[in-house]
């Protein structure tokens, strides 16, 4: 009996060690044969190519064996990726950013599809991240960052704490130094600031394509005009001029601007610029109609989104969220100086040393989601250049207003 059971041990060994010979000298593609080949396409931001190389890295490593992963990268801006994606949606990225209020439309047209654990990124999320990647209460993509919205910087050389309360005080202060505060007011963007606490209203129609518009109202504790006057009362200050976010920079450097409005993306350009100086904060208060008005903003947050035609929605879901995990969020911000959206990480010591994240996060309470249609961007435009000419046509600031607010609500 135990010369039969060892003899039934001896061949079940010789067995598995012929299988495993035979194993090991099978060419590694015939045994990779059954390994799923999962090629993803992803679209992102030109300057994000060597951080989305990082995360891919990481990606594949933790879940090596699962799958075989060809990632392509391709640059793509986030301001344009759903006019491109929805041009050829079956051929597009299967994960792709794009900018918060482009989410509706990509819904809309069967772009996105709701994400699956929606309970959880929301939970992890800033609210107002949460809120952008979703409509209508439904979650579509993954918050990716919560930084796309302006506040102040200046330079602490030529400004008290007290100054930096007020715009009208700052721009007095710059020009008795011979000094420039600057803002953009050849961008709608920026041009809200001065209407988004007022009472006066701009918004969406339930079409999601034209506008409302009260600008112009002649009622009110405050008055388009009202509005108008303030603006004009703060260009005619030698302290103060409108320039474009390029010239601001330029000017933050040759030093002949000690203020301005901008975002993140300046923050280390200006920093080193202005050294032990370089100071950041909420927008300030404006005088308008005898009363101390808070600077409003628009606000956004990048998305990254998972195509709902991706041959691989399963995987592309998965890496859309690796790609915005706390881990690689913080990962973002080191390498690219862009706010979180994840909660963890805009929380992380890393981000709240940030001075431009913190004063962000300051103006925050004071911004709004960009929801608005593309009629609004060229009137307010037309309008704000008269205003930082002075008004050189003299036509009234109504009729200018009503004009404005008709080309904004145009259908």
């Amino acid at each position: 009996m135990r010369r039969k059971f060892f003899l039934l041990l001896l061949s079940v060994s010789l067995l598995l060690a012929i299988t495993a010979c035979k194993n090991q000298t099978q060419p590694e593609e015939e045994r990779q044969e059954t390994a799923e080949v999962v090629q993803l396409t992803v679209w992102g931001a030109e300057e994000d190519e060597a951080l989305l190389q990082q995360i891919f890295d990481s990606f594949q490593r933790h879940y090596a064996g699962q799958a075989e992963f060809r990632i392509t990268y391709q640059a793509q801006s986030e301001s344009s990726c759903k006019d491109v994606l929805l041009g050829d949606l079956e051929n597009g990225a299967d994960v792709f950013a794009f900018a918060d209020d482009q989410a509706a439309a990509l819904a809309a047209a069967g772009a996105l599809d709701p994400i699956e654990n929606e309970a959880e990124i929301r939970a992890a999320s800033l609210p107002a991240a949460a809120d952008a990647a979703s409509v209508d209460g439904v979650m579509y993509a993954y918050p990716l960052t919560a930084d796309n919205g302006y506040f102040l910087y200046y330079n602490k050389a030529y400004f008290s704490e007290e100054e930096i309360q007020s715009l009208n005080r700052m721009t007095d202060a710059a020009a008795r130094a011979g000094r420039e505060v600057t803002m953009d007011w050849s961008s709608a963007w920026y041009v809200y600031s001065f209407f988004g606490n007022t009472g006066l209203e701009i918004g969406l129609n339930e079409d999601g394509i034209t506008n409302y518009c009260t600008w112009n109202s002649a009622d009110g504790p405050i008055r388009g005009v009202d509005v108008a006057q303030a603006m004009l009362d703060i260009a005619s200050s030698p302290g103060f001029s409108s320039r474009t976010d390029l010239d601001f920079l330029a000017g933050v450097q040759d030093g002949s601007v000690v203020a301005g409005v901008s975002g993140v993306w300046n923050a280390m350009a200006i920093e080193q610029a202005w050294g032990e100086n370089f100071g950041a904060a909420k927008l300030p208060l404006f005088t308008c109609a005898g009363q101390e008005v808070q600077m409003a903003s628009f606000s956004g947050c990048k998305l990254v989104g998972v195509n709902a035609y991706s041959q691989h929605p399963q995987w592309a879901a998965r890496l859309a969220e690796w790609i915005t995990n706390e881990e690689n969020q913080v990962l973002r911000f080191t390498m690219r100086g862009q706010g979180p959206a994840n909660l963890n990480a805009a929380n992380s010591p890393e981000t709240q040393a940030s001075p431009a994240i913190a004063a962000l996060l300051a103006q925050s309470e004071f911004s709004h989601l960009q929801r608005v249609g593309g009629k609004f961007w060229d009137p307010v435009t037309v309008f704000a250049a008269s205003m930082a000419q002075g008004n050189p046509s003299r036509e009234s600031l109504q009729a200018q207003l009503d004009r404005m607010t008709e080309g904004v609500t145009a259908r």
